[in-house]
């Protein structure tokens, strides 16, 4: 008998050779009919196992269902394969490279030869793929010799197999099959083909094998497929709404921003809109700031190379930076700033601080420069310029957890004034198995986590742990945000830094008149202003908070004659601080309206022959539709209450 033990702590008594499915039908048919696969721990670390693979020795085991990312994973691999042997039915002679699990469904890099390949095609394989489904088909694991495995895609003619064959032990190969295909993979999979229910090939594009220009470019086939049809249309519309809501587009429409080639690529163009939606945050968060005890500082967008290779910036960077800026003084070299903390800390270093100084909080909105590839810009979620809502606290060891919690709040805060209430907090840990990736000792970094977890647990966060996910100099944590959409997204970070004081020599004078380190925490809510911005077109579709809207409402006179009373209620309300302007257009009433529609401007002010002779204001809100009359100062005071955040 052996001992498996469940993710509440329970142990169970199961005889050698049990499999995760046998353990779920232990519990209950239903979960039996859910699992997909298991995370097994046998003592040296979780692995991802099939459902059927066979538990020798005593085990920690957790069920994987649908619901879990790793069961997603799992079940779109399995479709990889799936849609392979449906290419290999319809197409005799086709290759194949890798075909993985992506974030969105999986795709296949494949080589048809000389035949002609495009989204033409795409029916036919869901429909093949549909049918095999169907089969029931189990996902047989077989070990085999590296001999053996080399003899196989020899027969088969698949050099892409055989390339990747040879990076791999003797001992470690693994082949699985179900129905008539077969691959080289590493697993795991799903029980059958039967459970993937629907099926969507998204996409085609081309990529060089192994990422290699000087190689063959391969085809390949996104999809996604889902164990129930109604979940494929729900993914289906999603997308759809998606599509209405790039921010790249809504960006042009709402003219905040622009982009230009000779400028050059990732380097975003402020329209004037875009700039005070921009100034608006700015002045939201420094206002919140100021209460918090922050004080602001600014730095130069550039830094000598000494201050880089001192933070490790450069070590861990620098290959991937703007190239280095050259002076006509022989050996000097200058880097655009691709991080303010190394600047706030010659700040901190500026003159002596006492226990009794800290903390001290340093606030910058500093713009930085990172050298992005080309094929991995986007929009302004992906940019080689941007500015962060940068801050660095310097604190005392004792002092570290309530800061952070502090630092929670004002996140929380950022959040619900703009309207994100989804959102899980990632604790972003080293991983263990690798620690050349970072910098410090295991007693700072052990401190550092400890703070982290137990302030998230005291705030009473809903969190999930990553090992891997820190930065280079110390453990985070990271929010991670749904939208309208439900997609996630990675915003607002707070990290814990014992290594950056000891790099740079940061010191205090304690009550004990001897010198100590502080500690630094390192925190933005919004990230970047770029990315945060992309992201909340997207979650609000241009419909923003009326606080931070550039224009919030717009006049529309019906003629001519009524100009000059639309511009004394422009000037009322402007100089209450509620921004706005005059559709002065020799256009119909309609018309302005519609237009005042797509540009997402929350109220259109109709002012006619009545409105005039009353003093009042026809008032209609954006999607709402008509809400009658109002007098300038009852619109103003309901314009005042919505605005304050």
């Amino acid at each position: 008998m052996i001992t498996i033990t469940l993710p509440d702590g329970s142990g169970r008594q199961y005889e050698k050779g049990i499999t995760p499915f046998q353990i779920a039908l232990s519990i209950s048919e239903g979960l039996s009919r859910n699992v997909l696969c298991a995370e097994v721990d046998l003592g040296q670390g979780s692995e991802v196992w099939d459902a059927s693979r066979a538990i020798d020795s005593n085990a920690s085991v957790k069920l994987i269902t649908w619901n879990d990312p790793l069961g997603k994973a799992t079940f779109w691999h399995s479709s990889a394969h799936l849609m392979a042997e449906a290419l290999e039915s319809l197409y005799p002679g086709t290759k194949f490279g890798i075909g993985p699990a992506i974030e969105t469904g999986f795709y296949y890099d494949v080589d048809f030869g000389d035949r002609e390949f495009s989204s033409d095609d795409f029916k036919q394989i869901e429909d093949k793929i549909l049918e095999l489904a169907r089969a029931k088909s189990t996902f047989e694991r077989q070990l085999v010799a590296k001999a053996d495995a080399i003899a196989y895609f020899t027969e088969k003619g698949d050099e892409y197999k055989l390339d990747l064959i040879k990076d791999l032990a003797d001992g470690s190969i693994t082949f699985y099959t179900q129905g008539n295909f077969t691959d080289l993979c590493r697993g795991p999979h799903i029980p059958n083909t039967g459970i993937i229910k629907a099926v969507k090939l998204m996409n085609v594009a081309g990529a060089y094998w192994r990422g290699d220009e000087t190689r063959k470019q391969l085809t390949r086939i996104y999809g996604v497929t889902f164990p129930k049809q109604s979940e494929l249309t729900d993914y289906l519309h999603v997308i759809e709404e998606a599509k209405k809501r790039d921010h790249r587009k809504l960006g042009k429409e709402l003219e905040l921003f622009t982009f230009s080639e000779k400028v050059g690529m990732g380097l975003p163009l402020w329209l004037p809109k875009g700039a005070a939606l921009r100034e608006k945050l700015i002045n939201f968060l420094q206002r919140a700031q100021v209460k918090a005890g922050y004080e602001q500082v600014i730095t130069p967008h550039i830094g000598h190379k000494n201050l880089y290779i001192t933070s490790g910036h450069y070590e861990k960077y620098g290959a991937d930076s703007f190239q280095p800026i050259k002076t006509p003084q022989e050996g000097e070299e200058f880097f655009l700033k691709p991080m303010n903390c190394p600047h706030h800390c010659e700040i901190y270093k500026s003159k002596p601080r006492s226990y009794k100084d800290l903390p001290v909080r340093y606030a910058e909105f500093g713009t930085v420069y990172r050298y992005e590839q080309s094929g991995e810009l986007h929009g302004l979620t992906r940019v080689r310029g941007f500015t962060q809502d940068d801050a660095h606290l310097f604190c005392r060891t004792d002092q570290v957890k309530d800061e952070f919690k502090k630092v929670i709040d004002l996140v929380l805060y950022v959040f619900n004034a703009l309207g994100f209430e989804d959102y899980t907090a990632q604790i972003s840990l080293r991983d263990p198995a690798n620690k050349t990736k970072y910098i410090g000792s295991d007693e700072n970094w052990k401190l550092a986590e400890s703070a982290i977890i137990e302030a998230a647990e005291e705030k009473g966060l809903k969190t999930v742990v990553e090992l891997g996910e820190a930065a280079f100099y110390g453990p985070k944590l990271d929010f991670m945000v749904k939208d309208a959409l439900g997609r996630k997204w990675q915003l607002g970070t707070i990290q814990v830094d014992y290594n950056l004081p000891e790099r740079f020599e940061l010191e205090y004078t304690g009550s004990d008149n001897m010198k100590h380190r502080p500690v630094m925490i390192h925190r933005a809510p919004f990230g970047s202003l770029e990315r945060f911005i992309a992201v909340l077109i997207e979650h609000c579709a241009g419909n923003f908070p009326l606080w931070l809207t550039p224009e919030q409402f717009i006049v529309l006179p019906i003629s001519e004659k009524y100009e000059e009373y639309a511009k004394k209620v422009l000037e009322s309300l402007n100089n209450s601080d509620i921004r706005g302007l005059i559709d002065f257009r020799d256009e119909k009433i309609g018309r302005k309206i519609r237009d005042a529609e797509v540009k997402k401007i929350p109220y259109m002010l109709i002012i006619g022959e009545k409105e005039m002779n009353e003093g009042i204001v026809g008032v209609r809100k954006h999607g709402e539709g008509d809400l009658g009359g109002m007098t300038i100062e009852s619109f103003k005071s309901q314009l005042i209450k919505e605005i304050t955040v």
